[in-house]
Order: structure tokens, then C-alpha cells, then sequence
């Protein structure tokens, strides 16, 4: 999970980054306040990598989501690029447990099938 999770979040560092330039351009917003926004965003999209797998990762990850699509307000183009990204994370969240689940599956069975010997064949 953490691979897929990571991922998604490292490409969300960049649209994020990306959104800041756009919302640079409207007069209406300062830019301190813009780039102060987006920082904390930024950072919290990297620092989110590392703790995924920990307790409140996921939770913490959807909090990003909900605040990627809601600064599709200041950024119109963010409601497409929030939702699809949301969706990525869910795949990456949904995907990522099965995969693991997996893993952990055929790793026992390696574990198994080592402790029994070779005449267990």
C-alpha cells in the first residue's frame, strides 16, 4: 500500500505546486497567501509518504483529498484535478490493502512450506 499511496502523493506534491502558479495570476488572492497555503500542502503531501502505513495516514490522506478538491474554488480546474486524484488515492488505499493481503498470503505460505522440510513435497 505504502508504493501506490506514496506515488499518488508525490504527484499531488506536484499539481499542488503547479495550482500555486495558476492561483498566482489572480489579483484577488495575495500571493503570501497563496504560496503559505500551498507550502503546507506541499509539505504535508511529502511528509504523508512516511506515514501512510502509520495510524491516521489514510485519514490524514483524505483530508489532502477533500482540501484538493475544495481549492477548486480559488482554482476552478482543482474540482477535475481534486476528484481524479481522490480517486487515484482511493485506488491506491483499496489496491494497495489487497496487495498486501496478498503478499502476507504467499508469505506464509513460503514460511509454511520452509518449516515443514524438504519431505513435506
Amino acid at each position: 500500500m505504502r508504493t501506490l499511496c506514496s506515488s499518488t502523493l508525490i504527484g499531488e506534491f506536484f499539481v499542488i505546486g503547479f495550482a500555486g502558479l495558476v492561483a498566482m495570476k489572480d489579483d484577488s488572492l495575495a500571493m503570501s497567501t497563496v504560496w503559505w497555503v500551498c507550502g503546507v500542502a506541499m509539505v504535508l503531501s511529502v511528509l504523508l509518504c512516511g506515514m501512510v502505513t502509520r495510524p491516521g495516514g489514510v485519514q490524514l490522506g483524505w483530508a489532502l483529498q477533500i482540501g484538493l478538491v475544495a481549492s477548486g474554488f480559488f482554482v476552478p480546474t482543482m474540482f477535475f484535478l481534486g476528484a481524479v486524484f481522490a480517486g487515484l488515492w482511493w485506488a491506491s488505499v483499496h489496491y494497495g490493502r489487497r496487495i498486501d493481503e496478498v503478499k502476507a498470503g504467499w508469505a506464509a505460505t513460503q514460511a509454511a512450506g520452509a518449516s515443514a522440510g524438504p519431505d513435506a513435497a
